[in-house]
């Protein structure tokens, strides 16, 4: 992953989505050269040089205020996730070579499997951040059993969604999670874009995939915290579930994700046959 070609076309993409409309800006009209505004108009917005925001998306944030970032944020109109890849962006700017952080491989501590061990009637498990299955409760391997069917281990979901056909029956809005797994891995890279784990997965999706290397050069990113998730079991059928994922503070890096549904709901009904079919089936987190 090059760095300053990530500032570069971060910068450039977020530009070039917003019209002087939305912006602001009076609409001049004629023939403009860019979709979107122009580096000038960014500059105006952000209250910096031109020759100053042009060093900037050239790839160098380095020494770049707060303020300055705040401001890049305001005028290009940036969501949270957006403000947040910025700002990582900038941090690894300012990091030498000594302070970079790299992969650290940490293992799931036995009390989160005890956690996820007392979850019984809902599906809960533990990823990293490139979405390696660490950890699962017996509903979790379940529920996601047509992943597990591939004997690598880790398990991967991205690898899963993009590499496997299996995927498009198993996500019923499989668009939306591609989205949002070339999204979320994006805000990953911009935290520690030296963890060559991660680097790895990137190239080997992009080698295998033209589906995930157009996402991945959308320079889009995103937070996955809450929200719904629509999948096709093949036991149990259709499910309509609900997500809440939290991070463990003193585990950074891994994040707990819990599915649950309403009371009374044909998924809630589903859920007690998946913890049926669960306890007569054996899917192995870590088999070889």
């Amino acid at each position: 992953m090059n760095h300053r070609a990530d500032i570069r076309e971060f910068l450039s993409s977020r530009r070039a989505r917003i019209t002087p409309e939305q912006a602001g800006l009076p609409a001049y009209g004629g023939n403009r050269r860019v979709k979107g505004l122009r580096r000038e108009e960014v500059a105006m917005l952000a209250g910096v040089s031109v020759d100053y925001y042009i060093r900037l998306e050239r790839g160098n944030l380095a020494g770049a205020s707060e303020s300055v970032l705040e401001a890049l944020v305001r005028a290009l109109q940036l969501d949270e996730a957006e403000q947040a890849h910025l700002f990582a962006l900038a941090r690894e700017s300012e990091a030498t070579p000594t302070r970079r952080k790299r992969s650290t491989e940490q293992g799931v501590k036995p009390a989160i499997q005890q956690i996820l061990d007392a979850m019984t009637d809902v599906p809960a498990w533990v990823r990293n951040d490139r979405h390696d299955l660490l950890a699962a409760n017996r509903m979790a391997l379940a529920l996601y059993a047509p992943m597990l069917a591939d004997s690598r281990r880790p398990a991967n979901t991205a690898r899963f969604v993009y590499l496997d056909p299996a995927s498009k029956e198993f996500f019923a809005d499989w668009e939306r999670t591609a989205d949002d797994i070339a999204a979320i891995l994006r805000s990953a890279a911009g935290r520690n874009p030296h963890d060559k784990a991660l680097s790895d997965l990137i190239g080997e999706l992009s080698t295998r995939s033209e589906v995930f290397r157009t996402r991945w050069a959308a320079h889009n990113v995103r937070f996955h915290r809450t929200g719904k998730k629509s999948l096709h079991h093949p036991v149990v059928g259709d499910l309509s579930l609900d997500y809440e994922a939290m991070e463990f503070p003193s585990s950074p890096g891994l994040t707990l994700l819990v599915y649950t549904a309403a009371a009374g709901t044909p998924t809630a009904d589903a859920l007690k046959l998946l913890a049926s079919w669960a306890a007569t089936e054996s899917v192995a987190i870590n088999k070889e």
